[in-house]
């Protein structure tokens, strides 16, 4: 794995009676995006984090705290931080392969978090032996270890050079479908309808790239940061046009080019909403420059 990223897990991959040694690096994460502080607006210093009893209101001390349990509205039992270590499973270290399933058995509503798993030093010709199986077969491995202090259950697949680790939720975790879908009505849509649609999506067919995806949000906010810094006008935000329910049939036909076009512009569609510049990472590049003589916002909360 390149420079700078440190693997989160060390162990073994077992698969029947060969084990390899193999490390989990983060495959996605959050900490390049901003983050700010809270400050005292009377003193412009950093405010902390205080811990108060919910009856005397008094500050509790880092060595008074400890965990609770609540029982009924205001009693508790106390847990001790020894007590909840012990419930931890003991970890031999190996993510033992249990099963190799077809890659779209799971539903990937048990998703978790993605994790690249990568061989340690030692042991990477039986790492490319098993990539490389899988990959043929069409195959992902269903493997269990713990984890961060949880047994977890692991869906390994071939993913480039390695293979990437998805942890799973448990059962218990993934809500059903069927209360959310409870009022949906029981409607089949045929004939003109539904061949537009279809026509629809043949021509709006493409291919995933994620890097044409903009976080507008993250966006705005570097272009707040950077205003700030700067001095300038903070930037005013783009007025967002509310789509209006209409006739199904003539948005249909209209998305699909089959009515003329009268005086007022075609509504714009989801397509043409999302549109728009990629990531601004010049404004954060500036930023950075800027705040190298201004102080600026601190981007790790602490």
């Amino acid at each position: 794995m390149a420079s700078g990223h440190r693997a989160q897990w060390k162990g073994f991959l077992k698969f029947g009676e060969v084990s390899c040694g193999v490390a989990l690096f983060t495959a996605a994460s959050t900490s390049e995006r901003l983050t700010f502080n809270t400050i005292n607006k009377a003193t412009g210093n950093r405010v902390n984090r205080v811990f108060i009893d919910g009856e005397t209101e008094e500050p509790v001390p880092k060595e008074l705290q400890t965990k609770g349990f609540e029982i009924e509205n205001g009693q508790y039992i106390v847990i001790d931080p020894d007590e909840i270590a012990a419930a931890v499973p003991e970890s031999n270290k190996t993510l033992e392969i249990e099963a190799f399933i077809p890659c779209s058995e799971v539903d990937d509503v048990y998703f978790d978090k993605p994790y690249y798993l990568t061989p340690d030093k030692m042991g990477g010709d039986a790492f490319v032996a098993l990539r490389d199986g899988m990959r043929k077969s069409k195959v992902a491995a269903i493997a269990r270890t713990v984890l961060f202090r949880r047994m977890r259950t692991v869906l390994i697949r071939p993913h480039g050079k390695g293979l990437i680790a998805t942890t799973l939720n448990y059962d218990y975790e993934v809500r059903s479908s069927a209360k959310a879908f409870e009022e949906m009505p029981k409607l089949k849509i045929e004939g003109e309808m539904l061949d537009l649609a279809k026509h629809i999506i043949g021509t709006k067919k493409g291919e995933f790239d994620p890097a044409t995806f903009d976080d507008r949000y993250e966006a705005a906010l570097e272009a707040l940061v950077k205003a700030k810094i700067e001095g300038k006008a903070l930037p005013k935000p783009k007025k967002v046009e509310v789509s209006q329910p209409n006739d199904l049939l003539a948005a249909l036909r209209e998305s699909a080019g089959l009515m003329k076009s009268g005086a007022d512009k075609p509504k714009r569609t989801a397509a043409n909403a999302n549109k728009g510049v990629g990531r601004q990472r010049a404004a954060r590049g500036a930023a950075g420059k800027a705040a190298s003589s201004k102080a600026a916002p601190q981007r790790k909360a602490g």
